[in-house]
């Protein structure tokens, strides 16, 4: 065997006469272009010369020579391996039984193969063993994948890093635990420098995680754009909430986060889930946010509800008026799949009907109710071999009628439109808020039309659902129609044509309250990128920008930040459906933007434009008359005519240009990239409405029936290292966001 020997027999230095393949040297070819040979037998062997076209190996122990190469023919080295390690060598024969074998050594045979030697790379061999970069990878690689910490205190992994590399003192938990929280605070100090460089605001989701110990733990995410346009998703914290039940749980939850990634005045959006919140935290968390952030549209920008949790909820009360049916389906299913002779008479009877289905029948996990919906559209294609199975079996007793076949093909239907809805929520990169309106306005339009269906069990089963998605639609609306909006291929365009044939005669009323959310939007971001005043000049600054934004006639006397103290947050009754003006008052103004919008967002402009103008034309009016060309007085009539012209403002301009022609590979973050610089204030508007997330739920959870729950063993951690695992595994899975931080890691001691 080859370990035995080598420690045994001296490796004598070889002068071979012959290529490394065997072939006779030739006389051109120079000692210092032979190449090296292979085969483990020449660490045994030495190659001679004999004669003329004759080579021959002689063993270096026993000096016993072997043919290997005589003229053209090449003996090989089969027989010169099998010298060695069948113990033919009498030296080696002799060494091997004097010498004791090293441990672990197995005696071989006759029968075995030689092993190969494997080479490493040259450069492999010069890296020294290094202990904390192998600790630092063992945290990476636990909180990659969710392993325990506890792990580097299991016996079985304690073999196994030992075998790979004795040298390795296994860590302790302890010690573990110090490295994931250092590397987590590495990342942290990376992304936290990234987001203090990123041009526009931060949007937040707060999700609730449960465990069986009642603590609740806030997920905090973090959505914004950078630089680049680049839409980012990162979880920024973990926090632990002993009473989630408390009308001021989120509050200090919300507290740590703007203090730990300075965000107090960068918050735009704080997206909620009604499953865990009412009123009263909605209002709680409104008042602490408008501090220091102004609240934009009235604190209307506040979503109360999850996009994903809303659509999830919908399925579940689909299924759940069909439970019945629903059941016997799936213990149906369950019939032929939990016995594999019944799985086989059952495609025995699938291929004597020729049913065309090419779907697999599978039962579902009732966790995600999107398995529940693949089960009934698999069953639903082979319900006419489940009734022909009832027949031939006596022991299936549970076969669902044709009716409960036919309701179940329509809630199918419905079923559908509530997952092409989340499944935008799947994909790999996080979708901005625009593409969220059309699948929300094609629910509601067919909610709307089925609830008026002359079919009794078509408007039963979808009037309840219809009732529970007005609230949301009710809520989410006017975001939703403004992130279209900016969309360059939609524009107003699609409002009007969704809203006409979801309303109606009603349609003017929502598209008014559309029109004059963005307008006042807009007007908002114009008044934020105005030069602050000194403190000593605020007052005089004040009245003097009142006064110009209202230069043009505007009626009302309040700025639109104004009112920030309304009741604004969605779900509190400020963005419900808009109503006919006769049966409101002024507090109950649902659009409450009655401001000639684009002449306030462009006054300052009009104003200095027309003054600049005035010395202008009275300039050229004189020069012109004093050249008596016979066309100044042509001159001056066109200056008039333009000046009088109130200027147009980004937003006016946008939305009077035509549509961007909808093609399969266009990127609204790129389009606002190109365009950037033609519209300087709407780009940040639009960066800041693109990344508002409308669900808090993570890819996987997007079909889940329950909450998140947190496993017994990590609730059991400290919450700075449960909040270090979460955290640096969702940002490393993205990589690195900064190469310029350095590699090294702070221990941390526990």
């Amino acid at each position: 065997m080859d370990a035995p020997i080598a420690t045994l027999m001296p490796t004598t230095p070889i002068t071979p006469t012959a290529t490394d393949y065997g072939e006779p040297p030739s006389s051109e070819t120079q000692p210092n272009k032979r190449r090296r040979k292979k085969s483990i037998v020449w660490d045994y062997f030495t190659v001679e010369t004999v004669g003329a076209g004759c080579t021959r190996a002689c063993c270096n122990q026993c000096k016993k020579s072997f043919a290997y190469i005589t003229g053209s023919k090449l003996a090989g080295t089969s027989h010169l391996k099998r010298h060695i390690t069948m113990g033919i060598c009498p030296v080696t024969r002799q060494k091997n039984q004097q010498t004791p074998p090293p441990p672990g050594f197995k005696p071989g045979n006759a029968t075995d193969p030689p092993k190969r030697r494997y080479r490493t790379s040259p450069g492999l061999t010069s890296i020294p063993f290094n202990q904390d970069r192998c600790s630092q990878e063992i945290a990476k690689m636990i909180i990659m994948h969710d392993y325990p910490p506890h792990i580097v205190e299991h016996p079985g992994f304690i073999d196994f890093v030992h075998t790979l590399q004795p040298q390795f003192n296994v860590v302790s938990f302890n010690t573990i635990q110090g490295d994931c929280v250092a590397l987590y605070l590495k990342e942290k100090q990376s992304l936290m420098n990234f987001i203090r460089e990123i041009p526009g605001r931060v949007n937040l989701t707060l999700d609730l995680w449960t465990s069986n110990q009642t603590l609740g733990y806030a997920i905090l995410t973090g959505h914004f754009i950078d630089g680049d346009w680049n839409l980012h998703r990162r979880i920024l914290n973990v926090v632990t909430i002993p009473s989630p039940d408390s009308d001021f749980a989120f509050n200090q939850a919300l507290v740590v986060c703007l203090s730990d990634w300075h965000l107090e005045s960068k918050l735009l959006t704080l997206t909620l889930d009604k499953s865990f919140s009412n009123e009263i935290i909605n209002r709680n968390l409104r008042g602490f946010i408008s501090v220091k952030n102004p609240l934009m549209l009235h604190g209307q920008l506040l979503i109360g509800n999850c996009y994903a949790r809303v659509i999830s909820r919908l399925a579940q009360d689909a299924l759940g008026a069909m439970e019945e049916t629903v059941k016997k389906i799936r213990e149906s299913v369950k019939y032929v799949k939990t016995s594999d002779a019944h799985e086989e008479r059952f495609f025995e009877l699938k291929e004597q009907l020729q049913v065309p289905s090419t779907k697999d029948l599978f039962i579902d996990d009732q966790t995600k109710w999107n398995t529940t919906y693949h089960m009934l559209v698999a069953a639903n294609e082979l319900k006419e071999v489940f009734a022909c199975l009832e027949s031939t079996d006596p022991d299936y007793m549970i076969a669902p009628s044709m009716e409960d076949w036919k309701r179940v093909e329509i809630l199918c239907v419905f079923l559908k439109y509530f997952l092409d809805a989340a499944n935008i929520l799947t994909s790999s990169t996080y979708p901005t808020a625009s593409v969220f309106y059309h699948e929300v306005s094609k629910i509601q339009l067919e909610l709307t039309q089925a609830s008026m269906s002359g079919d009794s069990f078509i408007s039963n089963l979808t009037r309840p659902l219809k009732e529970a998605f007005d609230e949301y639609w009710k809520d989410c609306f006017l975001i939703l129609a403004i992130a279209v909006v900016i969309d360059p291929r939609f524009k107003m365009k699609l409002i009007e044509f969704s809203f006409s044939r979801i309303y109606g005669e009603d349609a003017g009323i929502w598209f008014k309250a559309v029109d004059d959310g963005i307008h006042e939007l807009f007007h908002e971001y114009i008044v934020l990128s105005l030069p602050l005043p000194d403190t000593f000049m605020e007052e005089e600054n004040e009245g003097m920008l009142k006064t110009e934004i209202h230069l043009e006639g505007t009626t009302q006397d309040r700025t639109p930040l104004e009112g920030n103290g309304q009741e604004g947050i969605i779900g509190e009754g400020t963005q419900g459906a808009p109503q006919e003006e006769t049966a409101r008052g002024p507090s109950e103004d649902i659009p409450s933007q009655e401001v000639l919008y684009h002449q306030e967002s462009h006054s300052q402009e009009v104003l200095y434009h027309q003054d600049a103008h005035c010395q202008e034309v009275a300039s050229q009016d004189m020069h012109l008359i004093t050249i008596g060309d016979g066309l100044s007085d042509f001159e001056v009539y066109i200056t008039e005519l333009t000046s009088s012209q109130p200027m147009k403002s980004e937003l006016e301009q946008y939305l009077e240009e035509p549509l961007v022609p909808r093609t399969q590979e266009f990127d609204i973050l790129d389009w606002w990239k190109l365009n950037q610089l033609k519209y300087p204030t709407l780009s940040r508007m639009a960066s800041d409405i693109l990344s508002i997330p409308l669900s808090t739920v993570t890819p996987d959870s997007v079909f889940d029936t329950t909450s998140k729950k947190i496993d017994s063993y990590r609730s059991s951690l400290r919450p700075v290292t449960l909040e270090a695992l979460i955290c640096a595994k969702d940002w490393l899975q993205y990589g690195s966001v900064s190469s310029e931080i350095s590699n090294a890691i702070v221990k941390m001691d526990f």
